[in-house]
């Protein structure tokens, strides 16, 4: 079974390579996307469409455009999984975590323990919780090679 994942979340580590590398290494039949995963390009999606003095007018246009390619990625996706870092809050995670869940679409969350109270709705929805990328490869594999 090929699958189309898309990772979410916390873009301040290598878990999204860690994953995908652990993929080629299995070699899964999977193709990833993700969003802008470039903090600076990000924030400036917008800035195209005319300057800014106050920077809310800014955050809200880029995340707009920033929404037209998320919307569709997961939309497109079979499986999302939506990491939650321990250094940053993730409200965008939380976000794509619900518009997955509203679209019925089956998601990992990945964390650590300590945020489990903290995100005990968004592993409510989800089809798993796993605290590594090895654990969510695990199950990456599991999925595309069982019969």
């Amino acid at each position: 079974m090929k699958l189309k994942v898309y990772l979410s979340g916390e873009i301040h580590s290598d878990w999204r390579a860690q994953i995908i590398e652990g993929c080629q290494k299995e070699g899964l039949d999977i193709s990833f996307s993700s969003a802008v995963t470039n903090h600076d390009a990000s924030d400036a999606a917008g800035d195209s469409l005319g300057e800014e003095q106050n920077a809310f007018w800014r955050d809200h246009k880029s995340a707009k455009v920033n929404a037209i390619r998320i919307k569709h990625l997961i939309e497109d996706c079979d499986l999302a999984v939506i990491r939650f870092g321990e250094k940053y809050k993730q409200w965008n995670a939380a976000f794509d975590a619900g518009f997955c869940a509203a679209l019925g679409k089956s998601y990992i969350t990945l964390h650590d323990e300590s945020l489990v109270h903290a995100l005990k709705e968004v592993d409510g929805a989800a089809q798993a919780w796993a605290q590594t990328p090895a654990q969510v490869v695990d199950i990456l594999k599991y999925l595309t090679t069982q019969a």
